[in-house]
Order: C-alpha cells, then sequence, then structure tokens
C-alpha cells in the first residue's frame, strides 16, 4: 500500500513538474524598476504624466502601439483603414483577448472608452481635448468599430497608441466604481495589477494568457524614489535593476558608468524643459521683461557645462525630432547688456525680486536653475528659487495659477508631433495653461487640427513656434536624453525615448 501511494506521489509530481515547465504563467524571475514620480491615479483619462505611462503600458493596451523604434504597428485593433475625407476610421478589432478580470475585449469596450473619455467622466482630467475630433464610436459588429470625427485628425492614430486611449473594461468600472478603478486598474495588457501603496509602490505580475505572448517574467514591480541619490543608490545596492528618466542628474553619470555591474544607457528622446513665464502678474507680465530674462541667460554654457553632452539648446518648446521643429527659428541671443536696457525701458529697478519654481527632486534642474539665477543677478534682478514636492507642483500649483514669476516645465512631447505641446501649453483653457489667454494663437492651434496636409500643416506649426517665440512666453532650455540607469543582469531591454518602456520580452539573469 505504501509502496503504491509512494509511486502514486511521484508520478504525481512528475506530471506537476512537466506542466510547471510547460506552462507560460510560471515566467521566472523578478524586476525592480525605480520611478521618480507617483502618479496618483491609475485610470487612463486621469493623467498626462510619463510615470504613468511607464507604469500603464504594461497593464493597457490601445488600439494602436509605438514602440521604442517609434513606429506605429496594431495593438487590439488588426488594421484599420481611414476614409476618403479622414473623417471615418474603421478599425477590425483582435478576437478572443480578454481583460485581467476575464471580461472580453470587443467592439463595445471600445465604445465604452471613448464615450466615457468624451464624457463627463473625461472632463475631469486632462486627456479629452487631445480627442476632440472624435464625434462618436459606432460599433458594426462585435470585432468592428468606426471613428466618427467632426474633422480628420493626423495625429490621431499616433494619440490611440497612448495615455487617454487606452482599453477599459466597461463591466468592471461600472460594478466596482471610478475610485476603485483608479486604484485598481484592469486592462489587456502584458501584466496584472497586484497591489498599489501610494508614495510607495505597484506590484504587477505576469499575465499568462496576453495576446502578444507570455511575459518571461514573472513580477514587475516599480517603486517610487523620489530622490536621485537613493534611486541610483539602490541600483548600486541590487535593490533596482532600472532606473527610469528624468531622475538620473548629469552629475551621477559616471557614478553609473564607473560600476562595472551597471550601464548607461542613454537615447535621444522628444522631452524639453523650460522655464515658463506668468504672462498675467508682476514684470512678467511685460513682454519686454521676458525677453530681457531670455536674453540674460547663457543657455549654451549650461548646455556644454552643466548638461555634459547629454542634451542639446532649442529655442522653441519641441525637440528636432518633432513635426513642427523649425531649423531656421532663431532664438533671442545670449545678450545681457541688451537685458538691462530692456529692462530699463519697462520701468524695472534693481533688485527686484522673482520666484522660479522647480521640481524638487530634479536634481539637474536645481543645479541650471541655480545657473539662471546668477545669469538673472548679473542684469540686476533678485531671483528666488523654491522647489516643490513634484505632484504639488504639478496638480496644484501649475494649473491653479499659483507660480512665481518664472516655473519649470518638463514636457515629453510624446507623439513627436508639435500639437501634442502646443495645445496643451498655449491653448486657452488647458491645464498647463493658466495664464494665457490669445485668441490669435488659439486659432492658429486649431487650424491645423484638421488639417490633412502633413505639409500645410506643419507650416501652421512653425508660425505657431514663431508667433510663442515673439511673444516669449516661456524660456526655452534644452532638449534632454532619455538616461536610464540598468543592471547589467536584466536582458533585452530597449530604452525608449518617451519613457513608455513594454517590459514583456525582459529577462533577468
Amino acid at each position: 500500500m505504501t509502496l503504491k501511494l509512494t509511486r502514486s506521489l511521484l508520478g504525481a509530481l512528475a506530471m506537476s513538474t512537466a506542466l510547471i515547465a510547460a506552462s507560460p504563467s510560471l515566467a521566472a524571475g523578478k524586476l525592480t524598476v525605480s520611478l521618480s514620480q507617483d502618479p496618483g491615479s491609475w485610470d487612463p483619462v486621469d493623467i498626462f504624466l510619463v510615470a504613468w505611462a511607464t507604469v500603464a503600458t504594461n497593464i493597457f493596451d490601445g488600439l494602436t502601439y509605438r514602440g521604442p523604434d517609434l513606429k506605429l504597428v496594431p495593438g487590439l485593433a488588426e488594421s484599420w483603414q481611414v476614409s476618403d475625407d479622414g473623417k471615418k476610421i474603421t478599425f477590425k478589432l483582435r478576437q478572443n483577448v480578454k481583460f485581467h478580470d476575464g471580461e472580453p475585449f470587443n467592439a463595445d469596450a471600445v465604445k465604452f472608452t471613448f464615450d466615457r473619455l468624451l464624457g463627463d467622466e473625461g472632463s475631469k482630467g486632462p486627456q479629452k481635448s487631445n480627442y476632440a475630433a472624435i464625434e462618436k464610436v459606432e460599433v458594426v459588429d462585435p470585432s468592428t468599430v468606426d471613428f466618427i470625427l467632426k474633422s480628420p485628425d493626423p495625429v490621431l492614430l499616433t494619440k490611440l497608441a497612448g495615455y487617454g486611449a487606452m482599453i477599459v473594461p466597461p463591466n468592471y468600472i461600472k460594478e466596482k466604481g471610478e475610485d476603485y478603478f483608479n486604484t485598481h486598474p484592469v486592462g489587456t495588457g502584458a501584466f496584472k495589477f497586484i497591489s498599489y501603496e501610494p508614495k510607495i509602490g505597484v506590484k504587477l505580475e505576469a499575465n499568462p494568457d496576453y495576446w502578444g505572448g507570455a511575459p518571461k517574467i514573472s513580477e514587475l514591480d516599480y517603486k517610487f524614489i523620489t530622490e536621485p541619490a537613493t534611486a541610483v543608490a539602490e541600483l548600486q545596492a541590487g535593490r533596482v535593476d532600472i532606473v527610469v528618466p528624468p531622475i538620473i542628474p548629469i552629475s551621477m553619470v559616471p557614478t553609473i558608468k564607473g560600476d562595472s555591474r551597471l550601464e548607461l544607457m542613454s537615447v535621444p528622446g522628444p522631452t524639453v524643459d523650460a522655464l515658463r513665464f506668468n504672462t498675467r502678474d508682476g514684470i512678467t507680465a511685460d513682454v519686454r521683461v521676458r525677453k530681457a530674462i531670455i536674453m540674460a541667460v547663457d543657455r549654451k554654457t549650461i548646455v556644454d557645462a552643466i548638461l555634459a553632452g547629454q542634451a542639446s539648446e532649442i529655442v522653441s518648446f519641441q525637440s528636432s525630432l518633432s513635426l513642427g521643429y523649425d531649423p531656421d527659428l532663431k532664438g533671442l541671443p545670449f545678450d545681457p547688456e541688451g537685458a538691462k536696457k530692456l529692462l530699463a525701458e519697462a520701468g524695472v529697478k534693481p533688485g527686484a525680486p522673482l520666484q522660479i519654481d522647480i521640481r524638487g527632486n530634479d536634481a539637474t534642474m536645481n543645479e541650471v536653475a541655480q545657473a539662471v539665477s546668477s545669469y538673472l543677478q548679473a542684469v540686476g534682478l533678485n531671483p528666488t528659487i523654491k522647489p516643490y514636492e513634484l505632484n504639488v507642483l504639478l496638480n496644484d500649483i501649475i494649473p491653479q495659477g499659483k507660480t512665481g514669476a518664472l516655473f519649470q516645465q518638463k514636457w515629453g512631447g510624446w507623439t513627436f508631433d508639435y500639437d501634442n505641446t502646443a495645445y496643451s501649453m498655449y491653448h486657452s483653457g488647458e491645464k498647463w495653461n493658466p495664464y494665457e489667454k490669445d485668441a490669435e494663437l488659439d486659432k492658429l492651434l486649431e487650424s491645423q487640427r484638421p488639417m490633412t496636409d502633413a505639409a500645410e500643416r506643419e507650416k501652421v506649426l512653425k508660425q505657431i513656434a514663431a508667433y510663442v517665440n515673439d511673444k516669449a512666453l516661456e524660456l526655452p532650455l534644452y532638449n534632454s536624453n532619455a538616461i536610464y540607469g540598468v543592471n547589467k543582469r536584466v536582458k533585452n531591454f530597449t530604452p525608449a525615448p518617451d519613457n513608455r518602456i513594454k517590459l514583456n520580452e525582459v529577462t533577468v539573469d
């Protein structure tokens, strides 16, 4: 009896071992990623933060997908067809795809996602205006949807690859409620949500049934580490495998390069930094003062001396990879004497105070702001630097129009199209534009959105950049590389220019 039981047990164990070896759900390995910010919500319609996308790219899918190579490919839509007039897009959807809770993905889910985005719930967040060209989504059959557009949107297919366009589960949200979904997201992506601790981190696990193939790691943990030195120390200690931009300061690049266990990965990206102006209050309400501040700052020296080749100077708030970038656009020159004359013309007295608001955890910008402060002192101004906790600056100070004279704006420009940046920064009523109300600029911004002729549209985008340049709405600084710190035990990792790193193909030794 004992022998029979033993043989049966051994046989069961052997079968169990074989099943484990064959099961895609039991991929080995845990990957830990450091992020500098807790987005605060995981709902796609709530957020327009790069830190959200870094995580959410692994939880959610869009109808289209754009990877690190910047090529647009099918996502949850297998194919699409655009009508001749550009006002209807028909999507054929993948079949037999399920959300993490078992709910089927289908045309009804697509319609629900966009009805929600373009309705009352979407109105609460910053995403809705990016998809304003969509009039409605019509279900043709369970695997086919038509997007009916008010006017053509040449960037829409790219917008459908990220952020607000991520497809969400109708029944789950209806049953659990909006607040629950904010902190317990469900998508169709390569990893399933396990837990979220505000200010601490979020944990995911492999989705063995992912339509793109089961991930090669079993666990994916994100830690929110706001201090650059701490993030790099955790990387060196092996408690973090990847540190995601933009937290690694230039001053720590040699530290990572000098550690034989680590690798520094730096790729040109769309991220730009500027100090934008409060054009409503104080001395910076005067365009002459704004131009004087720009002329007072030697941006080339800042890029060369502080950023050590990991960035390039900009004259408008976009990278050279952006549609709408104008290589012939001339910025104001470094001219301290000219700056002093403009300040005198504007009646600004020597020692006039101004406040520069920055992200407290951005060590590189802290150094840059110190340099800017020195330049402004040299032309007679009295600047002070005020660091804010990141979420406070982004969710309260800037949107509510409570900034000082200058405030830091870092923008990913993830569509590589100036519209994505310019509309959000300069159109009246937008979250990131608390001060400007300019009917002429609004008209320019609106006019290019429906254009299907790329060359004509690019001309208008360049006009917008020139207009903003003339009004001196910001002190443009630099286009930075995306700098990743990576433990060499991580294999098959491709750094993304826009931080939207999909990790289903990554392995760990």
